[in-house]
């Protein structure tokens, strides 16, 4: 049975310091809007989040991608809270805990065969900028240590360390920090005209793979070190992979001894409907970055996967007491995050709830390409559950999103906005009732945007 905690609705007084907003600098936020009109969280429950004075808000995008199983759960609270009672930190350097261990073998049991050696940090960004370094280390190892560049597309998203930067093709996520990291490389975007409101794969656009061969013909292969990308590529508005594409970039992987890496960040996790969406496109990477929903989102963690030969090749490089891989953090495989992944874990798997989200995946496409009818509509995409919806621009990009996106949590509704984008990825616990809320709140809002 699901077990949430439940907690009676409570205002913030006023004398109490979170109405002080003066010292909090948010991310990706428009500070100086958001403490005009602040829009905050002080409770969740399952599906739903409540405001200070106990209003509750459907959550429609699992938090930012990250609680899977919707929110509160005692089995993972009481998991921590016992871990923290009992071994509060240890270092990983030169150091472990029995969790780490089980933790890691719990998430290999998941991956694709062989891709069976975990190592952890603390997000998603830690995870790319780890993957990169893995990367340049198993070139090295082998004696190939002039393939420093790194391949990544238009429109992704990697996260924000130095590494994430360079492989980011979202303009903004650039302009303050350009050539600051490692030197990275850029295909085109797989969003194609043609392809508008197709539901799950798209027809058009494996070709688009081939631009890779351009960028080896420009650079030679044997300067590249890894492929990144997004399977589904997620925070710029849910542009999945054409027919065929993944297929065609692992080939030309293959042919010219460059490293797949898929950043399942937010795919991770039956949002595609299998554990990865690696194994919901059939197309086994090199390298898979995870985080969010490894603990269901109740503690900070990610990890890197990697494959047997690769994490060999660089352990076998090193002397025999030497360290062979110079990364690490202090947070890696933290206690409490270990127990917050093998009670999310273990959630998943009693609750069947990657089968239960792809069950639930049809009734949730009908539901939002109902929305085509909307005249603010541009375009909709989907997998699994995980949608995008392009809403069209009003005076200058961006403005209508970022407008909708506060009308909606007026409304009773949180979801994400990327630009002019609106993303839906609702926790796999969810029930249709849930999406009837989600998308009836959601036509509304849109019905008024002129």
């Amino acid at each position: 049975m699901t077990e949430f905690l439940t907690l009676r609705p409570r205002a913030t007084p006023p004398d109490h310091p979170a109405t002080r907003l003066d010292n909090y600098w948010l991310p990706f936020t428009p500070n100086r809007d958001f403490k005009r009109e602040p829009r905050l969280f002080s409770r969740a429950s399952g599906m739903y989040y409540f405001d200070p004075q106990g209003r509750p808000v459907i959550d429609g995008a699992s938090g930012l991608f990250a609680t899977a199983a919707g929110h509160a759960r005692t089995e993972i609270a009481d998991a921590v809270h016992r871990q923290l009672s009992e071994l509060d930190f240890t270092p990983s350097f030169y150091r472990s805990h029995p969790l780490a261990f089980e933790a890691a073998s719990r998430i290999a049991g998941l991956l694709p065969t062989g891709l069976d050696r975990v190592f952890f940090v603390n997000s998603g960004s830690e995870a790319v900028d780890s993957a990169m370094k893995i990367a340049l280390a198993y070139h090295r190892a082998r004696g190939e240590g002039r393939r420093t560049l790194f391949v990544s597309r238009e429109r992704a998203y990697h996260g924000v360390n130095f590494g994430g930067v360079a492989l980011s093709g979202l303009v903004n996520n650039r302009r303050a920090f350009a050539n600051a990291g490692p030197d990275a490389v850029h295909m085109r975007h797989t969003w194609l005209a043609q392809n508008a409101f197709s539901r799950g794969q798209p027809e058009h656009g494996a070709d688009l793979a081939d631009d890779l061969l351009r960028l080896i013909e420009l650079h030679g292969a044997e300067t590249i070190a890894a492929v990144f990308v997004e399977p589904i590529a997620g925070s710029t508005g849910v542009l999945v992979p054409p027919k065929g594409y993944l297929e065609r970039l692992r080939a030309i992987c293959d042919r010219h001894g460059l490293l797949l890496v898929f950043d399942e960040v937010i795919c991770g996790f039956g949002r595609t409907g299998k554990a990865f969406a690696a194994q919901s496109f059939g197309v086994r990477p090199d390298i898979i970055t995870m985080a969010k929903a490894i603990t269901n989102g109740a503690q900070p963690m990610g990890a890197v996967a990697v494959d047997r030969r690769i994490h060999d090749a660089v352990i076998d490089a090193a002397p025999d007491d030497a360290i062979e891989f110079f990364h690490g953090y202090t947070w890696s495989a933290h206690p409490a995050a270990c127990a917050a992944c093998i009670a999310s874990l273990d959630i998943y798997e009693r609750e069947n709830l990657f089968a239960r989200g792809e069950a639930l995946a049809p009734i949730f496409e009908t539901r939002l390409h109902a929305l085509r009818d909307l005249p603010v509509v541009a375009d909709i995409r989907n997998y699994g559950l995980l949608a995008g919806i392009d809403l069209k621009p009003a005076d200058k990009p961006g403005q209508r999103g970022y407008a909708v996106q506060k009308a909606l949590f007026d409304a009773g509704l949180h979801l994400k906005t990327t630009g002019d984008a609106a993303i839906l990825a609702p926790a796999l616990v969810a029930q249709p009732a849930h999406l009837d809320e989600i998308f009836d709140v959601l036509r509304r809002v849109l019905a008024r945007q002129s």
